[in-house]
């Protein structure tokens, strides 16, 4: 679910690291977006996409 059409992006996992050191479990999710873009026929359609690949796109415009 939580995967960038564009670049593939997924959630990356890691610790949170308290002062004393004691780690616990976390997640870092993409920030993803639901954008309106033409597909190859010509008709528009509803992806979700991270931030980064939406500025890309608007470069490439």
């Amino acid at each position: 679910m939580a995967k960038c059409k564009m670049c593939g992006k997924i959630p990356s996992f890691g610790h949170n690291v308290s002062f004393s050191k004691r780690r616990t479990n976390r997640m870092w999710r993409p920030n993803l977006q639901k954008t309106t873009v033409m597909n190859s026929e010509g008709k528009p359609e509803q992806i979700r996409v991270c931030t980064q690949c939406m500025r890309t796109m608007v470069k490439v415009r």
